[in-house]
């Protein structure tokens, strides 16, 4: 087989969540790229359509369904259209996503804002992996990519205080491990991307004193722009990754080496 066989998705159909911006364009960008149909879901329309555009503008197409992650009837009339247009789904990219609305320290955390991150970062996660599942089950095959964070590793304290964020990836990092096993034998492989400061909508980064300190954390003194999010999400989406399920690659400069 050769490599363009081993990384091509050529006739493979691939949901994006979080798709109207950020680490989720650049996913649908680097799937359609590689020969896939890359579906776009995201809350955001405009977004949506700037990715549409993009996309369009490179000479590659894509289909864009807006909803909430959080809305169980939108996860599961998405995946019904897919599954209605294309009677495949291949590879979920669960990447959809957001930071503490306000961080701060956790007796000055606001329930609200508590509830809102865990419900698009928790169960938005697992509506879709449900959802995703029961096709990929049927057919036999089917690639789980879920967005955690360098963070869900550690605490994210040593440069500022996110205990919603934090809790809430290290809760996607121990679902992917589990779902690894439980669908290890059905040839359905799940995994996680674990990135570092990327400059996306998930942090004030036009803030030149936030822009400081991630840079001075991170050990290759830069951030990452999000296409550099592309060759970790094709590794994990193709069959380059065929035997790896349950592992979570950092993609981080190095913070995750101190």
């Amino acid at each position: 087989m050769s490599i363009q066989d081993i990384f091509g998705l050529s006739g493979k159909v691939a949901l994006i969540t979080g798709a109207g911006s950020g680490l989720g364009r650049a996913m649908a960008e680097a799937v359609a790229e590689a020969g896939a149909t890359p579906v776009c879901f995201d809350r955001d329309a405009q977004g949506l359509a700037e990715t549409e555009t993009q996309l369009s503008a490179r000479g590659l197409s894509c289909v864009v369904i807006a909803g909430d992650v959080t809305n169980e009837t939108d996860v599961d009339a998405a995946v019904a259209t897919i599954d209605q247009r294309f009677g495949r789904l291949d590879i979920l990219f669960n990447n959809a996503g957001i930071g503490d609305p306000v961080p701060g320290l956790l007796h000055e955390h606001d329930t609200e804002n508590w509830k809102k991150i865990i419900d698009i970062n928790m169960n938005g996660v697992f509506y879709f992996a449900r959802a995703a599942l029961r096709i990929m089950v049927r057919q036999g095959s089917g690639k789980i990519v879920n967005t955690a964070s360098m963070w869900g590793l550690a605490g994210s304290s040593s440069v500022f205080p996110m205990a919603g964020y934090s809790a809430t990836k290290g809760a996607v990092v121990n679902f992917t491990r589990e779902l690894a096993l439980q669908y290890a034998d059905k040839n359905i492989q799940v995994n996680a991307i674990c990135p570092g400061f990327f400059v996306t909508k998930l942090g004030p980064y036009d803030e030149s004193e936030f822009v400081r300190l991630t840079t001075d954390f991170t050990p290759m003194k830069r951030l990452a722009q999000p296409s550099e999010i592309k060759g970790t999400a094709l590794y994990l989406a193709s069959s380059a990754s065929s035997f790896v399920t349950g592992a979570c690659l950092v993609i981080d400069g190095g913070c995750m080496a101190k």
